[in-house]
């Protein structure tokens, strides 16, 4: 990636309470250095907006440091018969608690997004005719994944980065998100920039800083610190806590994706595809190094355990329907359990599968027909799981080499880990917040709805990069941006600066960073996690309320300056960590069932995954109440007063058959078609 960038002048130095505060000025600025944040910072740059990026550390993050083995971008079909957008925002759709104009949006934005990123040099590979060569992922019955290998959103990181950087757009680097600053009230109230925090030095010894913007575009990402079991990069704390003290409605925070990866304490990364389509062996073992061939207690033969661990490559997000009838996502379940018996889950690439008690074992012959097929298909019918990878994508196994760990010599520590938030921030067809002029693109915002298509996401930070800075470029044009002073923000300065002080190195009442961390984490993990019984939510929900209200009142101990940044980032998770709680409570004292990556478990639920032994009656499942697929939860905070919660119905969208040239033409040429 690259290391050299502009950086931007600063264009003011404002004292204030004794301290030196910079300032800078631009008609639009994005946090997050990202592929979402980079595309619309490009895309704002190409329409001739100045814009600045501002971020926590350069092209750092779950764009530039996650994948699996090959990390799919999902856009409209280009091969073959070609694709059709009403039936792609269908599918993008499919699980509910999505609207219907948003995936209309993503499905036809999706060419342009794909194409962009192909003439700035992003590598798709190509069958000898120029059609970019596609495969079927999780959620996805047409085939319309691509994939650049493990590593496809860091390299449309480079090629973002790089033309940023040929355009000349300036980066604010070690700058955090602390707040958003607003002016007017009412409806009439609108973003005017953020309030950061730098690196310190004696004149500013709190790292204050200021960017005045009328705006905003929110690209940092998702809640990496939310779980003790993530499969995010370290240190990866998103912004929806700063939006939630903002005012922003938030929607669909009960959805998310979890699935099997190599744990934190490795290296996190998502065991999808080929990793388990070449069926290695699925082991756990004890404290005391005893090994348990623990999947042969769930499924009946070994030809039904084999070929469920292949379905893992594409069906890899848990789905709490699939641990039903000996599904694929009975796996996930297994490793649940085993986890809680403080057993380390192992994968062998060594060793194939072992069998069933009592039963034959494994061999090549005796697969599923669809298994079978796809092998033969790629010619991947080697006696071992290490040939078998080694054939079907060597760049999986040289990825784990790369942090010096051998799939060819020892078996890898997995888990099943959280590795998406489908909801965020709720936002229109351009990306627009609640908040008139602040933006949210890329994983922060919630255009997802209970399910989503492998490479979906990376689809729409693209696409609605672009249409936010489409929208930005036309509003600048109608109203030209003008500087502001910063001295119209002092509340928010001081309210910063006491922030600052009540939770500086002598603090020594306040909670330490690390207990913070660890009480969310292991809450969310235990209690909000895929799998959630419904007697605790409640239970947890009023623990993460006494955990704000001790922070509230004795503040957080940061063990010095240069962790003060930490400090309101932890803070900022406990909050998103209730506001995820109090959703979830909402949905289930509402009715709501099982559905998507979360299964929730009910002592009077039915039905009740079995295994090879029996019901698991501790698993019985709630129903999902389809009803809640035509909307959405909202939820926004208020200061003093928690959070307000509430539903509303899913957007539809006109008869796009009835949209003509002629018609239309001038609402495009007039600008008409960005609403104001």
């Amino acid at each position: 990636l690259p290391r050299e960038v502009t950086a931007p002048k600063i264009d003011e130095i404002v004292e204030f309470d004794g301290l030196r505060i910079p300032v800078y000025r631009a008609p639009a600025v994005v946090l997050g250095s990202g592929a979402a944040g980079l595309r619309a910072a490009v895309e704002l740059k190409r329409r001739g907006v100045d814009v600045m990026i501002v971020t926590r550390k350069l092209f750092w993050g779950t764009s530039a440091f996650s994948g699996s083995d090959k990390q799919t971008l999902h856009t409209a079909c280009t091969k073959h018969r070609g694709d059709d957008f009403t039936k792609m925002a269908q599918a993008l759709g499919g699980g509910g608690a999505m609207d219907s104009d948003v995936a209309y949006v993503e499905a036809v934005g999706s060419i342009d997004a794909f194409s962009g990123l192909k003439f700035l040099g992003l590598p798709l590979p190509e069958d000898a005719y120029g059609a970019v060569l596609r495969y079927q992922t999780d959620h996805d019955e047409y085939g319309r994944a691509t994939s650049c290998g493990p590593r496809t959103s860091r390299l449309m990181v480079k090629v973002l980065a790089e033309e940023a950087i040929r355009l000349g757009i300036p980066f604010l680097d070690h700058a955090t998100g602390m707040a958003l600053l607003k002016q007017g009230d009412g409806d009439d109230e609108r973003v005017a920039g953020l309030l950061l925090h730098v690196r310190s030095d004696h004149e500013n010894p709190y790292g204050l800083c200021a960017v005045l913007s009328p705006n905003v575009v929110l690209a940092s990402g998702g809640p990496g610190e939310l779980y003790r079991d993530s499969v995010y990069p370290k240190n990866c704390f998103g912004s929806l806590g700063m939006a939630l003290e903002a005012g922003l409605v938030l929607t669909n925070l009960t959805e998310h994706q979890f699935g099997i990866g190599t744990r934190r304490t490795e290296f996190p990364w998502n065991l999808s595809g080929t990793y388990v389509q070449v069926m290695p062996y699925v082991y756990s073992t004890d404290a005391n190094g005893s090994e348990y061939n623990f999947l042969a207690d769930y499924y009946r033969t070994t030809q039904e355990l084999v070929s469920n661990v292949f379905r893992k490559g594409y069906q890899w997000p848990f789905h709490a329907s699939r641990t039903l009838d000996f599904g694929s996502s009975l796996v996930d379940l297994a490793i649940y359990r085993e986890t809680r018996k403080d057993r380390t889950v192992w994968l062998d690439f060594n060793r194939n599968p072992q069998p069933v008690p009592g039963d034959l074992p494994f061999d090549l012959a005796r697969l599923d027909p669809d298994v079978r097929a796809y092998l033969e298909n790629n010619q991947a019918l080697q006696s071992t799981p290490i040939e078998r990878l080694r054939c079907m994508n060597p760049l999986a196994i040289e990825l784990y080499r790369q942090y010096r760990m051998e799939l060819e010599k020892a078996p890898i520590p997995f888990n099943v880990n959280h590795q998406h938030m489908n909801g965020g921030i709720e936002v229109d067809t351009h990306a627009r917040s609640s908040l008139a002029g602040c933006y949210a693109v890329g994983e922060i915002a919630g255009t997802h709805g209970v399910t989503r298509p492998g490479g979906a996401a990376l689809n729409a930070g693209q696409v609605f990069g672009r249409r936010c800075a489409a929208h930005i470029a036309e509003r600048l044009k109608r109203h030209p941006a003008t500087p502001e002073d910063l001295s119209r923000f002092d509340n928010a300065l001081t309210g910063a600066l006491a922030w600052f002080r009540k939770n500086s190195t002598e603090n020594h009442q306040g909670l330490s960073l690390q207990d913070v961390a660890r009480e969310i984490q292991d809450r969310m993990s235990d209690h909000a996690g895929y799998i959630c019984h419904v007697d605790s939510v409640g239970e947890a929900l009023e623990a993460a309320r006494d955990l704000n209200r001790r922070i509230a009142a004795d503040g957080v101990k940061v063990p010095d300056s240069t962790h003060l940044y930490e400090g309101i980032l932890r803070a900022q998770t406990a909050l998103l960590s209730e506001a995820v709680l109090a959703a979830l409570d909402f949905y289930v004292r509402d009715g709501g069932g099982s559905r998507g990556a979360r299964m929730l478990c009910d002592r009077a639920g039915v039905p009740v995954p079995s295994s090879r032994l029996g019901e698991l009656e501790e698993f019985r499942i709630r129903p999902e109440n389809t009803a809640h697929r035509t909307e959405k939860i909202l939820l926004r905070y208020r200061p003093g007063k928690g959070f307000e919660i509430g539903k509303r119905a899913l957007r539809g969208i006109e008869d796009t058959g009835k949209i003509y040239f002629e018609k239309n033409w001038g609402a495009y040429l007039t600008g008409a078609i960005y609403p104001e």
